[in-house]
């Protein structure tokens, strides 16, 4: 056995933390990531530093926040020289692995047809040995392992059929955001039940003498809704819940949380979301999620069967939720508490008694906790705190006064009770959520009078402390880009 522990890390992609049931989900099935849960310890409250997939895997990747690394966007990414987590443990002695989904260069943006092209660039990042996939929209462009097995069976014309019919807010054949539809494929030949088995085989075939830090991404449960048949068939006859609520966002006349807002109310196509649709948008995203979930199990039993579960930490996480219908709004983007806050499990090796930690956490901590387990160096400029002493139950998470998060040239700042959300430019105050009165995020307080002194405040102490540094922005944000004009919201 390594004096070094193995890890692994199972990072899903647009989970949102309570469809789990060891989160509390009556419906969803989940046994391996409750077994997880069983087994260790779940962060109830775990934020992302930014809710889209690069923003957030960026921070990940170099511990810093989204003005720090420039990545605010899907349309840029971590510039070279930047030092990574990775780097550190490979340099602690670890043999760095990833398969699947890592999303740390623009997906469809950049002009090669096969992603091994991009390999060297995951190399300079700290992974020895990248296996990159893209999201289940990006398989159209891209050639992968994934694809090549599809192509090998005689099913990847079929599915790049399918997945060509549907595009980021709405489908390219006229249905909407919200459209829910089966993915021909058989369950063992979807990309979710693909990469469990992926990584369960690599497991098994390990054989080097150092340890190792795998990190697995899954490209589910992301829309489009498309659970194959045979996982659907599970949750047919279940009673969905509907969200807590199902009231549009306030929407200001004109500035930038009118472009803000309504980008994402049209990007969801709010306005023709009924109950029903959403009913179903939630059907399939349970069944994609429990796919997942069978994943994660195999992941677990291969290291069983090779005799180093008992010396192997295993995370599961996501990185960032989604909105699946809260506020009639879909996908990610904003910072409503189902699209800024990700599932958080940690097992150590070996299993430890059952523990929900309930003070907030980044999930970029996840990266300084990996580099205290390997015993790695300090990482330059880090804003991550290692999760490792409130793990062992020794002390609390380190408290931020205000934790960040950030995309699009907007900030979130979430204190103990309230979430305060900006705009970056000129930290004009946009929405205030009170989360003790207020969970549902129906009532924003910005603009009420009885309310004045605190925004006030949250602005002065966390706001403006925090954005007084330039931020990285390598291209232009969506308020440059549509200017400050009002625009009609969905009715």
């Amino acid at each position: 056995m390594n004096d070094q522990p193995n890890i692994v890390f199972v990072m899903s992609d647009q989970h949102r933390a309570d469809v789990m049931g060891c989160a509390g989900d009556p419906v969803v099935k989940t046994p391996n990531m409750d077994r997880l849960a069983g087994e260790g310890i779940r962060f109830e409250r775990a934020y992302c530093q930014g809710p889209l997939c690069m923003p957030a895997r960026a921070s990940m990747l170099t511990e810093r926040y989204v003005r720090d690394h420039g990545v605010f966007e899907n349309g840029s990414q971590v510039s070279d020289g930047t030092p990574t987590f990775l780097q550190k443990l490979r340099d602690a002695g670890y043999y760095t692995c990833e398969i699947g989904k890592m999303h740390l260069w623009p997906h469809g943006q950049v002009h090669e047809k096969n992603v091994s092209a991009m390999r060297d660039l995951l190399v300079t990042y700290g992974f020895d040995e990248p296996i990159e996939t893209v999201g289940k929209l990006a398989s159209r462009a891209h050639d992968t392992v994934y694809t090549d097995y599809l192509r090998e069976k005689g099913l990847l014309d079929r599915y790049r059929d399918f997945i060509g019919s549907f595009r980021h807010g709405g489908n390219a054949k006229g249905a909407a955001a919200w459209q829910a539809e089966p993915c021909p494929l058989a369950l063992e030949d979807y990309a979710d039940a693909w990469h469990g088995a992926r990584a369960a085989k690599w497991i098994e075939d390990y054989s080097r003498r150092q340890p190792f830090f795998l990190w697995v991404g899954f490209p589910g449960p992301h829309d489009p809704w498309d659970a194959p048949a045979e996982a659907l068939e599970q949750y047919r006859h279940a009673e969905i819940p509907l969200p807590r609520s199902l009231n549009l966002p306030a929407v200001p006349q004109s500035g930038p949380f009118n472009v803000f807002l309504n980008a994402f109310l049209m990007y969801s196509d709010s306005a023709t979301m009924t109950d029903e649709a959403i009913t179903e948008m939630r059907r399939a995203y349970y069944a994609n999620v429990t796919v997942i979930d069978t994943g994660l199990g195999r992941i677990v039993e291969a290291l069983q069967k090779k005799g180093i579960l008992d010396n192997t930490w295993i995370v599961y996480a996501s990185d960032h939720g989604e909105m699946m219908g809260e506020h009639r709004m879909v996908t990610k983007m904003v910072f409503y508490e189902p699209s800024v806050r990700v599932p958080m499990i940690v097992r150590p090796p070996g299993g430890a008694p059952a523990r929900t930690v309930q003070e907030p956490v980044q999930l970029m901590d996840l990266a300084a906790t990996f580099r205290e387990i390997a015993g790695a160096a300090a990482l330059e400029q880090s804003a991550a705190n290692s999760l490792v002493p409130s793990l062992a139950g020794d002390r609390e998470p380190v408290a931020l006064d205000a934790l960040p998060s950030e995309n699009f040239g907007f900030s979130m700042f979430l204190t103990d009770r309230y979430k305060l959300v900006v705009y970056e430019d000129t930290c004009e105050p946009g929405q205030l959520f009170d989360l003790l009165e207020d969970p549902a995020e129906d009532r924003n307080l910005c603009g009420d009078p009885n309310h004045a002194g605190l925004v006030e405040r949250l602005v002065k102490d966390h706001a403006q402390p925090f954005l007084a540094t330039r931020p990285l922005r390598p291209h232009p944000t969506l308020v440059d880009r549509q200017g400050l004009r009002g625009r009609r919201a969905p009715k």
